[in-house]
């Protein structure tokens, strides 16, 4: 069943909001924002999943601040990681420039930040709209400066990650509390108990229905909504993978890295470098601006040292804004990111979980663009990749460097 519509005034978003959306020239719809939308909008509580880069954000945002703007309430939103968290609160203060002024009311509230500033910007504002990463929110729920008497819509995004080992406890927890505090508005407002309902809705490239489970009651009723639009990964994303040892693999992504920019400053790439394990990533950061290649890095932490939320900020902003061309990072650090323009994602390791290779594609190949997933591994992890292959069903082609360039290698 298509049940997709072709404009956003079709499916009932005001105008002030369609126009705000053509500042980015966004006119139509995506196929998740066709699907989610309207659910949101009729008050059905929402799981779903679509590939990155597929408008996933304003798919719950615009929904939730229009109702949020008419019916009152508060809109809470909750994701795994701080630079995920401020992503999303651009993307809420972009779109809320165009909603009544009590709507413009916002707050980010993360791990980076000290505590002591964001309860005092709490009981100043008494913000709308509230993102943050699920430690901090559960401090502050804790603390009861987090107030969610007046909670009326809920949104977990990466849901997925939120529902891994390291953060199922803080989550579970959260959205225990969540649930007792809607409760007793319930109880306090049985006068119309309406204005007392909570709203939820969850997305991830990823999510299912198994995740759906690990969020608990409160999901429980939500309709699991699944997006064809995972050819991304065959007809955008092309695969390629070269062989090294692991002892090489440093000199092999600088030869890549070299051979992908050649010698003309016009073909220069963006490349984003993923490794599981933040101290590989250190190693390597350190191996390429050691050869003067211009390069960040994004890890959490690195020796049970974090780094601090100015250190990855900067790291961000130089390589979103191009003042370095290569960004090292984990799994966890770079998740749900929207990065313009990075044309090739190069993995020094390959994942056992199929999802997380589907995540680590989903920074390129955004926004209808093309790009490029580049597999650099020894023999073990070529093995792994070929039966990720099957299971993503992609095509993954050989490639080699030779004399300064990425071939197809010959025949033997």
């Amino acid at each position: 069943m298509n049940d997709t519509a072709d404009s956003f005034t079709a499916m009932g978003i005001e105008a002030s909001l369609t126009e705000k959306l053509k500042e980015r020239s966004i006119i139509k719809p995506t196929v998740v924002q066709s699907l989610v939308i309207p659910r949101v909008l009729a008050g059905k509580d929402t799981v779903f999943r679509s590939a990155t880069g597929t408008g996933k954000t304003f798919a719950y945002l615009l929904p939730s601040l229009q109702r949020v703007a008419s019916e009152g309430g508060s809109l809470l939103i909750c994701a795994p990681t701080l630079e995920l968290c401020s992503q999303i609160k651009a993307e809420v203060d972009f779109l809320t420039q165009s909603l009544p002024t009590e709507c413009r009311n916002t707050a980010l509230l993360i791990g980076s930040v000290k505590i002591e500033k964001q309860i005092e910007n709490l009981k100043r504002t008494k913000p709308v709209v509230i993102v943050g990463n699920p430690g901090r929110l559960l401090v502050l729920a804790k603390m009861r400066k987090l107030k969610l008497n007046n909670l009326r819509f809920l949104v977990l995004d990466e849901a997925d990650r939120l529902t891994a080992p390291e953060c199922l406890d803080e989550t579970k927890e959260l959205l225990a509390i969540i649930e007792k505090e809607t409760k007793r508005s319930a109880e306090r407002e049985s006068a119309d108990p309406a204005q007392s309902s909570l709203y939820v809705s969850a997305c991830s490239a990823t999510v299912g229905k198994k995740t759906s489970a690990q969020l608990g009651s409160l999901f429980e009723s939500a309709e699991v909504v699944e997006c064809a639009d995972h050819e991304i990964l065959r007809e955008r994303i092309e695969h390629w993978a070269i062989f090294s040892e692991k002892r090489r693999k440093a000199q092999t992504l600088r030869s890549l890295l070299s051979a992908l920019n050649g010698k003309s400053k016009k073909a220069r790439i963006k490349a984003l470098v993923f490794t599981s394990r933040g101290d590989e990533a250190d190693l390597i950061l350190s191996r390429l601006l050691y050869h003067h290649v211009s390069a960040a890095g994004l890890f959490g932490k690195v020796n049970k040292k974090p780094q601090t939320g100015q250190e990855r900020k900067d790291a961000l902003d130089s390589f979103r804004e191009g003042r370095v061309g290569v960004l090292v990072s984990t799994d966890l650090a770079a998740r749900g990111l929207d990065i313009p323009e990075i044309t090739h994602v190069i993995a020094l390791d390959v994942p056992a979980d199929g999802e997380v290779y589907i995540h680590r594609c989903g920074r390129t190949g955004r926004a209808g663009k093309k790009g490029v997933m580049v597999t650099i591994g020894d023999e073990t992890q070529m093995r792994l990749l070929a039966s990720l292959e099957k299971k993503l069903k992609i095509r993954v082609m050989p490639k080699e460097l030779y004399q300064g360039r990425v071939c197809v290698p010959q025949m033997e």
